[in-house]
């Protein structure tokens, strides 16, 4: 054999070693993450539920064996267990039980109290349906019997059939929107409350609620399209469809609009198609912070007047993924964004303004930025393009631009987390109800998601908030002003 056919079969030996390595790991990253996802936390986005499957103690020690950068793990710790009495503190009293010996009750002038020993016990009130009875009494005139008679005006009805007063409309949309319960669990559970309520009439009451809520809706999304930073994600709902075959769902999406401190607003569309975003964001001006989907980023170039921000956590999820099989560089990796938000932490506890804030970003993030994108393109030369860490690296270099972007604007978060956990509702609500029956009905929840969802953000009690809500906004006009209805301004009226 000579000397250039050994070269060559050589060089084909190569190649194809090559192949099946870059084959081999990238089976390795599958049944990585079909374990993760079958044994492991689920295919939860928040950050440390995952990482609680790797041994971090031990990927620190092999940075610290490589690197001169020590690896730092922030660690939640474990809040102290209360107490029943801590527990339940805020509980009202019903009844007292005072329980006197025998003793003394046979002869109580031979004993007095030193002290007294309690306990308690948590009891319930099942919801029970009550009744309201409005009476317009009639009245005729004494002197003038031709004239009618007066009657007081009916007010103002929340349903079509008038039954349903404010309290009961809150409560089946917590039941559902909250508490994720079908429209038929829910008739279902209403025979322990009294009397059962039809689920058809209670799918029109929905559709009620949604309308008179469409008014605050509207005005959350104005507020947001006027600001100048918005969060944006999107996840997908199955729907059913008259139109197509029967028995078989189509894939609509939720998209969610939002920022920090500020109310949500979701909106449903048929589709997750690039031209959604120009009526989603009609009219807006500033920062578009999301996840890498080319929706965003194609806008944006498209619309000057926008910025793209992109999100770490994202970055740092891909690398976190890839953790098992590449522990030397993931684990450096990570600790190296870690120092970013580390530094993002001690500026929340350090109450910056958001000019403060973008200052010290500044001055401090682009030494770390300056590690990262070397410790990336190192990592690009050694991994395969299809292993998980070839990936994790393409993504980090591929979206660099938009992810260094929000060191410039001190409002902006350094990833799209909170809108995530924004969307959680509806992605646990989704795997009890399956599907939305009817594509116009995704307008519906998306209204009711985005009222339940920022009380939630504000720390208010959604049955209290629609309870006083529902009962204003019938009898409410134009002209009235709606802003002390909207979550981050609304105060309690009632006591609930």
């Amino acid at each position: 054999m000579t000397l250039e056919k050994l070269i060559e079969k050589l060089q084909s030996a190569e190649k194809q070693n090559e192949e099946l390595s870059m084959k081999i790991a990238q089976l390795e990253a599958q049944i990585a993450w079909f374990k993760k996802h079958v044994f492991g936390s689920g295919k939860s986005e928040r950050m440390d539920a995952s990482q609680l499957l790797f041994d971090l103690e031990e990927a620190r020690q092999q940075v610290a064996e490589n690197t001169r950068i020590v690896a730092e793990h922030e660690r939640h710790v474990r809040a102290e267990r209360k107490s029943l009495e801590e527990r339940f503190e805020n509980l009202p009293v019903s009844e007292v039980i005072d329980i006197i010996p025998e003793e003394v009750k046979a002869d109580p002038e031979l004993y007095e109290e030193v002290g007294q020993e309690s306990s308690f016990q948590v009891e319930i009130d099942p919801p029970r349906l009550h009744k309201v009875v409005t009476v317009r009494r009639k009245y005729r005139h004494k002197l003038d019997r031709s004239r009618p008679l007066v009657v007081a005006p009916a007010p103002a009805r929340l349903t079509e059939t008038g039954y349903a007063g404010a309290s009961l409309l809150a409560w089946i949309l917590v039941c559902k929107y909250l508490e994720h319960q079908p429209l038929y669990r829910i008739e279902k559970s209403s025979q322990r409350w009294g009397a059962q309520l039809p689920r058809q009439s209670m799918s029109d009451w929905v559709e009620k609620a949604s309308f008179y809520l469409g008014s605050i809706y509207r005005l959350m999304e104005s507020n947001l399209l006027n600001g100048g930073y918005l969060q944006l994600d999107e996840t997908p709902i199955r729907y059913c469809d008259p139109d197509h075959k029967k028995g078989k769902t189509q894939q609509g999406w939720m998209w969610v609009r939002g920022r920090p401190q500020g109310n949500v607003v979701f909106s449903w569309k048929l589709s997750r198609r690039h031209d959604e975003l120009s009526g989603l964001l009609k009219g807006y001006r500033g920062v578009v912070q999301s996840d890498g989907y080319d929706a965003y980023k194609n806008y944006v170039q498209e619309h000057k007047e926008c910025v793209w921000v992109g999100c770490w956590a994202h970055a740092r999820r891909k690398f976190n993924e890839a953790l098992p099989q590449h522990k030397r560089e993931c684990a450096l990796m990570l600790t190296l964004i870690s120092r970013l938000y580390r530094n993002e932490k001690l500026y929340r506890e350090a109450g910056l303004s958001a000019q403060q804030r973008r200052e010290a970003r500044l001055k401090e993030a682009p030494r770390w930025l300056g590690r990262i994108r070397k410790v990336a393109l190192y990592c690009q030369r050694k991994s395969l393009p299809k292993s998980a860490l070839g990936q994790a690296v393409f993504y980090l270099l591929a979206h660099w631009e938009c992810l260094t972007e929000w060191i410039n604007h001190g409002e902006v978060e350094i990833d799209n987390n909170l809108i995530e956990n924004a969307i959680r509702p509806s992605a646990i609500g989704k795997k009890n109800w399956l599907f939305i029956g009817h594509p116009g009905a995704g307008d519906k929840s998306a209204v009711i998601y985005s009222i339940v969802v920022s009380c939630q953000r504000h720390g208010i009690d959604p049955f209290a908030y629609l309870k006083d809500v529902l009962q204003k906004l019938p009898s409410m006009t134009n002209q009235d002003d709606l802003n002390p209805l909207l979550p981050n301004n609304w105060k309690p009226s009632i006591q609930v």
